[in-house]
């Protein structure tokens, strides 16, 4: 399946930016079963400096933001053709090595809320079996719930709320996943709907690896493995690893942020 997509964030800033850097994460990579036909960027308000590939083998742009600019604008859009593997992703490449993926983290975490999800599932069924309970133990246990979560929550709290996004559920996930001993990894990307077009955040899910499949996602949110509708941007250990946007500035008072995603069937 063809996706055409369209990504744009605008910040406009009440008092004029003095300096600023920011590092995006938007560009999806051609690999295992997804092949980027055309990919661009276009900065109004700012510049990019360059792009490199991180330690999570995520395409990373930097930009600068012009001196005294009020207005940021960052388009990013581009065709991508995905096939369809029920989820399995494959083998693991980049520098990190897999043991790095087994690590906690403070969004992930494990009290006794994790280790109550796990003892749900059953320890002698085949991994992708046990995998799947898990998941439907955490769609159970974490209501999803647009505007329900705080950005800071980290998997205990997201269960002690019983409410949150695809991020908390993907915080949650990874922190179990770990907890029952295998390599998972936070996935940040593009996902069609079928009832809209327009959306106005990244989808986020999980990967886990599993022995003698490699790397398998999981998107605990729609209770499904991701299929060709779900495009691949970044991963790591955790949301803060696979951001769309990170950075700092001096100056820019007053921030209002926009964002505009558009994923269609080409």
């Amino acid at each position: 399946m063809k996706l055409r997509i369209r990504h744009v964030t605008r910040y406009q800033f009440d008092d004029p930016v003095k300096y600023g850097l920011q590092q995006v994460r938007k560009t999806p990579k051609s690999s295992h079963q997804q092949n980027v036909l055309s990919w661009s960027t276009d900065v109004k308000g700012g510049r990019k400096e360059l792009a490199y590939e991180d330690h999570h083998n995520n395409t990373v742009e930097l930009l600068s933001i012009d001196k005294n600019a009020e207005l940021l604008l960052v388009t990013s859009e581009g065709e991508v053709d995905i096939t369809q593997t029920d989820g399995v992703i494959g083998r693991h490449l980049g520098p990190s090595p897999l043991w790095l993926y087994k690590r906690g983290t403070e969004y992930t975490k494990a009290g006794a809320g994790v280790r109550a999800l796990v003892h749900e599932t059953d320890p002698k069924a085949p991994d992708l079996q046990r995998l799947h309970e898990l998941m439907a133990q955490i769609r159970k246990a974490v209501a999803y719930q647009t505007g329900s979560s705080d950005p800071a929550w980290g998997a205990e709290e997201v269960i002690n709320h019983g409410q949150g996004v695809c991020q908390d559920h993907a915080h949650v996930a990874l922190s179990c996943t770990r907890e029952m001993g295998y390599p998972a990894r936070y996935v940040s990307g593009y996902l069609m709907l079928n009832e809209t077009i327009e959306q106005d955040a990244m989808h986020a899910w999980v990967e886990v690896h599993v022995h003698g499949l490699g790397w398998v996602g999981f998107d605990v949110s729609n209770g499904i493995s991701p299929d060709e509708r779900y495009v691949r941007v970044a991963t790591g250990l955790d949301y803060g690893d696979a951001a769309p946007v990170t950075g700092s500035r001096v100056g820019g008072a007053g921030e209002a942020l926009s964002v505009q995603i558009e994923v269609a069937q080409q």
